[in-house]
């Protein structure tokens, strides 16, 4: 919606009462914010997210009473501020605004502008607020005194009962409303440590001690929260209650695609589930689409069915497609059962799923709904386990450069970054941009995420054209942690690919010598022995990089180094060959996950007959992984001054000593006095001269 308007059709949008189906979500909401405690190895802030779209809060449930109207039921999760209530407001789709608008036309015509007007949360916090009297005044629960029932664009109809209490003394928003239309502002809550407070500044929404409550004064908020709750409670008018932001599922779409919903209208106005006879519902196929309604609405010839021998109608609004992707998972596990949902002895052998990928703006809704239908499916028997995902990683996003010219209007006709040319000073850092067709300049807005209304979408088999698809799996995975974001980078690309040829290079220059002896591991020397000790290092990161940690960027960096580490090897013996043997081949098998093509050739060349994707894992060597000796850095005043090579199991003086006579330490030690040597284990050797 823009400006009040369809962005598609332009016309007014505003709000109406259908007919809709929910699904009771509610009746869980409790159970789907306990056990977020059991998923220990989901993102934190998902978690929160889901927390908070719960929304769990204890507070009271009071009444209003309105003369000759029904009494006007609120939540309130601060009940200590109730003596300070100067207003009620309720939503424009409350039926108080609905009398009133019948009654006023300028009533009418407030409540016609609500609702054609944004109703999100977010957009409520920062919308200017408005409101207009419904003429109705409202009795106060314990004081008794009237207070006066507005209709406010900030109230939902959506949350609670649609009407709120105003205690514009220490709401915000209520305080905003009440400065703008001249309400009473009234302190009820002071600050513990007795400070001022100037409420024609801002509303004073901490919690604190009570005044001008009556038999309530010096109460602390905690205290008034139980005390003014238990008045309500014996006078008829409230009581406690534990109350949750989330809503009812709303699963009708008023459309064609989607399954239709399984229910039946009938003649005395009720419904009924679809027989079972009558099941699977489908969607006609032969349909014009006119773009404004759906076909089975249009259609009144496909509605029509019948229900116990009598005429009746199918009913002709769909599910909401969150329905389908709430299971998929679990019928993945049955693929081809035919007698029901799910094979259970099936989705029992492989669930829960062990681990979920996925965006973050599904963080809340998709995941949400999914750990709902799956306790559904659980309690009638079809699954055994309590939640669906067991580890959930979300993704970032893919950013890219964005380019513009202006448009006539002064609006922004955005270029596709692979019609821009970039001309780079020497340093690579970018001199001009100008459109590939035209050589004119066009405009850089930074990086944003690649979109179609930004037009900053990178086409793959361009880039697949020109480097081949394991250079664009390698930078995509190299490129950031698999969490954050990854920027598109032409630079990054050509960078991977070099790596790639360098590897190629390396393994087949190894393999054009001929076959490697056997290893002998008790013969290696030390510079062999530091290359299995790389080998084997680097085999037990990327394990775990993969296993575990899900950080392919580091296992690529982690390869790139073992890479590195076998070309500075000389090969001028056979168990240097041999050694080098078994690192490329294990480069090979941690790389090919990423870049399968690459090191499906590269394995061929070294003698294996079988695919790579068909190659087991290959297995740390733990005794390679142990080290005779190790380097150490000496210090002297704090500055390095040399490198020593130490047993692992040298003693702390053995240390010094080597330390004190290496060659680079004896020049900045000479003829001064050695006033502390400090030995940090397996680190670092501080010497302190004077």
């Amino acid at each position: 919606m823009i400006d009040g308007k369809g962005w598609r059709s332009g016309a007014p949008v505003e709000r109406k009462e259908i007919p809709q189906w929910f699904i009771k979500i509610t009746d869980y909401a409790e159970e789907l914010l306990k056990d977020l405690d059991e998923l220990e190895d989901w993102p934190e802030q998902v978690k929160t997210m889901q927390r908070n779209w719960i929304g769990r809060s204890e507070g009271v449930t009071l009444t209003f009473d309105i003369k000759g109207e029904e009494p006007l039921e609120v939540y309130t999760t601060r009940p200590d501020t109730l003596m300070g209530v100067s207003y009620v407001a309720v939503a424009a789709q409350h039926p108080l605004a609905k009398k009133a608008a019948a009654a006023n036309h300028e009533v009418a015509d407030f409540v016609t502008e609500c609702n054609q007007t944004k109703t999100a949360e977010a957009d409520m916090a920062t919308m200017d607020k408005k409101g207009i009297f419904t003429g109705l005044q409202a009795t106060h629960p314990i004081s008794g005194e009237e207070v006066p029932v507005w209709i406010a664009n900030f109230v939902l109809m959506d949350y609670g009962s649609g009407a709120v209490m105003a205690v514009p003394g220490h709401d915000q928003r209520d305080w905003e409303f009440a400065t703008k239309y001249g309400l009473p502002i009234n302190q009820v809550i002071a600050p513990v440590n007795n400070d001022a407070v100037d409420l024609s500044k801002e509303a004073y929404t901490e919690k604190g001690t009570l005044v001008n409550s009556g038999d309530f004064n010096d109460l602390t908020s905690q205290e008034a929260f139980n005390a003014i709750a238990e008045r309500l409670e014996t006078d008829g008018k409230g009581h406690k209650t534990i109350n949750y932001r989330l809503r009812d599922w709303g699963v009708s779409r008023q459309r064609y695609w989607g399954s239709p919903i399984p229910m039946i209208n009938l003649a005395d106005g009720k419904e009924a589930p679809t027989p079972e006879d009558q099941l699977p519902v489908k969607l006609p196929t032969d349909v014009e689409m006119d773009g404004v309604r759906s076909p089975i609405k249009a259609d009144p010839e496909w509605a029509k069915t019948t229900f116990n021998g009598e005429d009746a109608l199918k009913e002709t609004d769909t599910f909401d497609t969150f329905m389908e992707s709430s299971w998929y998972y679990a019928r993945y596990c049955s693929p081809n059962y035919s007698e029901g949902m799910l094979d259970a002895k099936a989705a029992n052998y492989w669930l829960p799923v062990d681990q979920y990928i996925g965006g973050i703006e599904h963080a809340i809704l998709h995941l949400l709904y999914s750990r709902f239908f799956h306790k559904l499916m659980r309690d009638v028997g079809l699954v055994n386990c309590n939640e669906p995902f067991k580890r959930l990683l979300c993704q970032g996003m893919v950013l890219a450069d964005t380019y513009y010219r202006e448009d006539e209007k002064g609006g922004k006709d955005w270029i596709s970054p692979q019609d821009v040319v970039i001309t780079k000073d020497d340093k690579g850092q970018p001199l001009s941009a100008v459109h590939k067709d035209d050589g004119q300049p066009v405009n850089h807005s930074g990086m944003s995420k690649m979109s179609k209304s930004k037009n900053n979408g990178i086409d793959p088999q361009v880039i697949i054209d020109q480097h081949g698809a394991d250079t664009v799996r390698l930078f995509m995975m190299f490129a950031a942690p698999p969490e954050q974001s990854l920027e598109w980078s032409d630079t990054g690309v050509e960078g991977s690919n070099k790596f790639l040829k360098r590897l190629w290079k390396l393994a087949t220059t190894h393999t054009a010598e001929g076959d490697a002896v056997a290893m002998d591991k008790a013969a290696l020397n030390d510079k062999q022995k530091a290359l299995r000790l790389k080998t084997h290092e680097t085999l037990k990161k990327v394990t775990d990089d993969y296993g575990r940690r899900l950080t392919f960027n580091t296992a690529i960096a982690a390869s790139m180094e073992l890479t590195n580490a076998i070309g500075k090897l000389e090969t001028r013996q056979e168990q240097d060959r041999a050694v080098i043997r078994e690192a490329i081949e294990t480069i090979v098998l941690m790389l090919a996950p990423i870049t399968p093509h690459i090191c499906q050739a590269l394995w061929a060349r070294l003698g294996h007959s079988e695919p790579v994707i068909d190659a087991s894992w290959p297995t740390v060597d733990e005794a390679a992984l142990v080290q005779s000796s190790i380097q150490m850095v000496v210090q002297v005043n704090g500055k390095v001054r040399g490198k020593i090579n130490v047993a692992t199991d040298a003693s702390k003086e053995a240390i010094e000593e080597i330390a004190l006579n290496n060659e680079n330490v004896l020049k900045f030690t000479e003829g001064k006095t050695i006033r502390k040597v400090i030995v940090v284990p397996s680190k670092l050797v501080s010497v302190v001269v004077g």
